[in-house]
């Protein structure tokens, strides 16, 4: 009986909290990003430019602070359109829907892991992503829900009463 308890707990508990697949970057992280590209700007290679600012992007839309997903979603689209190969606009369109993941723009991202979808249909990150956008869209859909049913009982409480002092 205990362990049906515990289970009802936890996944009423799991319901109201972000249980995504996606990994957090922290500010160390980012940090060394940057010096990355700062040392890379100093050099020759394109290449390697090029690298340093995918894994700074890679970086800031994993990151937990707002300002960095907005400043990681920026780099990626001034960079999107000088995407070489189709690999290189299928990660940057991946990592933009992160961002927007990340930032609550779930109808955006979804558009995004979908233009990921039609370049590899069976990529499997782009896969993980759209599950875990469709689950948080309906757990939205059901919280919006819930809200709503309150405030409406709350209403007609407030009226039934008000109706009963009256008489």
């Amino acid at each position: 009986m205990d362990v049906k308890i515990r289970e009802v707990f936890e996944s009423v508990g799991s319901f109201f909290t972000s249980d995504d697949h996606i990994p957090w970057c922290d500010r160390d992280i980012i940090n060394g990003c940057e010096r990355e590209v700062a040392e890379a700007a100093e050099g020759d290679s394109e290449e390697l430019k090029r690298d340093s600012i995918m894994r700074l992007s890679w970086a800031l839309v994993h990151s937990k602070q707002p300002e960095d997903v907005q400043r990681g979603i920026a780099m990626l689209e001034a960079s999107l359109a000088n995407s070489s190969s189709p690999l290189q606009q299928r990660e940057k369109i991946y990592l933009l829907a992160v961002g927007y993941y990340r930032s609550g723009e779930y109808s955006r991202s979804r558009q995004l892991v979908d233009q990921c979808l039609e370049i590899a249909p069976d990529w499997r990150q782009a896969l993980v992503l759209k599950k875990t956008l469709e689950d948080r869209i309906a757990k939205d859909g059901v919280i919006g829900i819930g809200i709503t049913a309150t405030a409406v009982g709350l209403i007609a409480g407030g009226i039934a009463a008000a109706f009963a002092r009256k008489k």
